[in-house]
């Protein structure tokens, strides 16, 4: 199964990339290598597909330029590569998102999932004690919210077939690592047992904590629609997004926010 995203963008396999449709703009794809994900992974050393992914950030339909500047809001496109890093499947390095200077917050990020299947894991810091930990299992036109400062990483489900996903993300997005490589990767590593699901090991440089294992939620309490991509939910309202790049506009739900 394939979702169609809401505009003409086509995921490419070789080269891994992307191609966009005469009324859509984007940019050359960055590829990530495997050796600038190494010290997120469980072994550092494996081998696995290189590059791991590529990433096409600030794409949507030329039309909506201006109001997408004007919101702060950027769209991105991601293609992972089948196969697997080690025992592991092919994935993002653990990551929080830099404080935005619009805002003075960390910043949410929602993702979409267009094919294959994925798994957003997310923990509630990158600190000894991780909090919440939390595997969303998600299929095609799925929604996933990963809430502000909290550690995350996309992985791939299924090692036999490419993941593509888009998601909405601050306009002056940025990374921060240092928490997460301190501890040599997230509270869980996701593994590939020999039936081919996804298993979960503990990372033993934080302390104790758990791992809920779940589905998506459908966030109606910020106005997302199931069933409809959530880039044509912002070319129907503009404004729907605007908590992304402005996450204290709903801080009530993040005190209480559930994935």
């Amino acid at each position: 199964m394939i979702f169609y995203p809401g505009f003409d963008i086509q995921p490419t396999i070789q080269p891994m990339g992307f191609t966009y449709g005469s009324n859509v703009f984007g940019p050359e794809v960055e590829n990530r290598k495997l050796d600038s994900i190494r010290k997120s992974l469980l072994d550092p050393e494996c081998s696995g597909p290189d590059p791991v992914y590529s990433i096409a950030m600030d794409v949507g339909k030329m039309e909506h330029l201006h109001l997408l500047r004007q919101h702060h809001l950027l769209y991105g496109a991601v293609t992972y590569a089948a196969g697997r890093l080690g025992d592991e499947p092919v994935r993002s390095q653990g990551h929080i998102h830099k404080v935005s200077p619009l805002s003075g917050w960390s910043t949410p990020e929602v993702y979409e999932i267009w094919s294959g299947k994925a798994i957003i894991y997310m923990q509630e810091t990158a600190e000894d004690q991780p909090g919440r930990c939390f595997s969303v299992l998600a299929n095609p036109g799925d929604v996933v919210i990963v809430p502000p400062y909290w550690a995350h990483a996309t992985i791939s489900a299924d090692a036999n077939q490419p993941l593509t996903f888009g998601a909405w993300c601050d306009r002056e997005y940025g990374f921060e690592y240092d928490g997460v490589r301190a501890h040599k990767g997230l509270a869980w590593f996701p593994v590939i047992a020999p039936s081919g699901e996804i298993e979960w090991m503990k990372n033993p440089n934080y302390l104790e904590c758990e791992l809920t294992v779940k589905s998506p939620e459908i966030y109606s309490q910020l106005g997302i629609e199931s069933g409809k991509s959530i880039y044509t939910q912002f070319e129907e309202n503009p404004e729907k997004f605007l908590f992304v790049p402005q996450p204290q506009l709903v801080r009530e739900v993040w005190a209480k926010f559930f994935p």
